[in-house]
């Protein structure tokens, strides 16, 4: 039974976070027809996925380099609902450079899937031939899905596979992990085999790679003007200290510092962290303790970025993997973002799943990466480093160790008319923005099923093309 205008007018959901998650289901539920708050405590949208002025450097820096693939069906719809889409640079070719500058072209083939990715990886000179063999060993056990309920370490897993030195530091730890973003006996194997399969295996398109070529910010100020468009409202500088249910009036209060909301319906799209903070302030409620103790067990893993500007080119190369350093992606953001009309070259150099370089100081950090970036590319011998900043997201992520699903809730909660989001709820994907955003569509849907509103938004995903939708069948 669909609604009609009337009946939804006056129904009203309040969105608690202005991240990925909290936009996503604001969006969808504001398309559906209802009169949305989303309410974010910080002055812009984005959350972890964000960009700033940031002082030291007088420019608009991401607060990290995020990534999105082919695969990631519901952050692209996330992105043709909001009309930013065409704002992503996309690739299908990864570039490997050992120190000394030797390369590595990683990418499809016209051969089916999973054939499509072999041509390129047996022809890369980062790997020895017992490297490869023993990566196709290691795909070959991973072709079918491997059971979410499997506990063992993706560490422990590689022994087994007989996994090579090189193929286990060169592709498996770099990127890999530093894709899942945790040392390898942290991960979780069934997490492992997702992005194998998902970026390598089930086809070309699932695993082109897409970076935005606008400031984060920029690109999630368009899910305020959808919202405001559809008659929602975008609350900024608002954080959010309690919230109460009167079960007479079917509502929700939520009181926050500039002020008191009302609505029938509250969705919480918080990091893990910040749900941990609100929850002392929420009623209680059965199984509202079971949810703090399995909040309690996320672990946060960080990223850190340097952001180099130097007074000449140093590489035309948009993006590149960097082996055998601590140093492990570098992104040239003079490339990936024109707009900026940068006279030399603005590199960002990503770190991933490093607890040992986060805890570095700024300048030692600094002069780590510019070090090591010169032993990859020459010219940075000759140029002078103009301006430099370090970021550090010591919330970046949440791990992915064996048994997290046990711990991962759906998005229903314990509490009336209340749904979670949040990349760390039950999506059956790591840490990242389609996990966030696919959380965003599960509470959008779920608090749909409630109503007399019929929709869906939860995008499926991709078909494996090729030989792998045998194994699909089969898997």
């Amino acid at each position: 039974m669909h609604a009609t205008p009337e009946q939804l007018e006056a129904r009203t959901v309040t969105v608690i976070g202005g991240g990925v998650a909290g936009m996503s289901a604001a969006c969808a539920l504001a398309e559906a027809g209802y009169r949305v708050q989303l309410v974010e405590r910080r002055g812009y949208l984005g959350g972890r996925a964000s960009s700033y002025l940031y002082p030291g450097v007088n420019e608009v820096i991401d607060n990290c380099q995020h990534v999105l693939f082919g695969c990631c069906t519901n952050l692209i719809g996330f992105y043709k609902r909001i009309g930013v889409e065409k704002k992503i640079h996309w690739t299908s070719e990864m570039t490997m450079i050992e120190p000394g500058g030797r390369r590595s072209i990683l990418g499809p083939s016209p051969l089916p899937a999973p054939l499509h990715g072999l041509p390129k990886l047996l022809g890369a000179h980062a790997f020895t031939r017992a490297d490869k063999i023993a990566l196709a060993r290691g795909f070959r056990a991973m072709i079918r899905s491997i059971p979410v309920n499997n506990n063992e370490s993706l560490a422990d897993w590689l022994r087994r596979q007989r996994q090579t030195p090189g193929a286990i530091e060169r592709f498996w730890r770099l990127v890999i992990a530093s894709a899942l973003n945790a040392d390898l006996d942290a991960i979780s194997v069934p997490y492992a085999a997702k992005v194998i399969r998902e970026l390598f295996m089930n086809s070309a398109e699932a695993g082109a790679m897409g970076m935005s070529s606008v400031p984060l910010s920029e690109l999630y100020a368009s899910a305020k003007t959808f919202l405001e468009e559809h008659g929602s409202t975008v609350h900024l500088n608002s954080n959010v200290e309690s919230a109460e249910w009167d079960e007479e009036v079917s509502e929700w209060t939520i009181k926050t510092r500039t002020g008191t909301l009302a609505s029938e319906f509250l969705v919480i799209a918080l990091p893990f962290e910040a749900m941990q903070k609100l929850l002392p302030h929420l009623p209680p409620a059965p199984h509202g303790e079971e949810l703090a103790r399995k909040v309690d067990r996320f672990e946060h893993w960080p990223i850190c970025s340097v952001h180099m500007w130097f007074d000449r080119t140093i590489t035309d190369l948009p993006h590149a993997v960097l082996l055998d350093r601590e140093i492990h992606w570098m992104y040239n953001k003079s490339v990936l973002q024109p707009w900026r009309e940068t006279k030399g070259s603005y590199l960002e150099l990503v770190q991933s799943a490093s607890r040992k370089f986060a805890a570095l100081e700024r300048q030692q950090a600094i002069d780590q990466a510019q070090s090591e970036l010169a032993e990859f590319f020459p010219a940075i011998k000759e140029a002078k480093l103009e301006k430099a900043a370090l970021i550090k997201e010591v919330r970046a992520t949440f791990g992915v160790p064996p048994g997290i699903d046990s711990i991962r809730p759906p998005s229903a909660s314990p509490w009336p008319n209340c749904f979670l989001a949040g990349d760390w709820i039950a999506t059956g994907w790591p840490s990242t923005m389609e996990s966030a955003t696919r959380s965003g569509h599960l509470a959008a849907d779920a608090l749909c099923a409630t109503t007399i509103v019929d929709c869906r938004f939860l995008e499926p995903d991709l078909k494996p093309k090729g030989l792998m939708r045998l194994f699909a069948l089969k898997g």
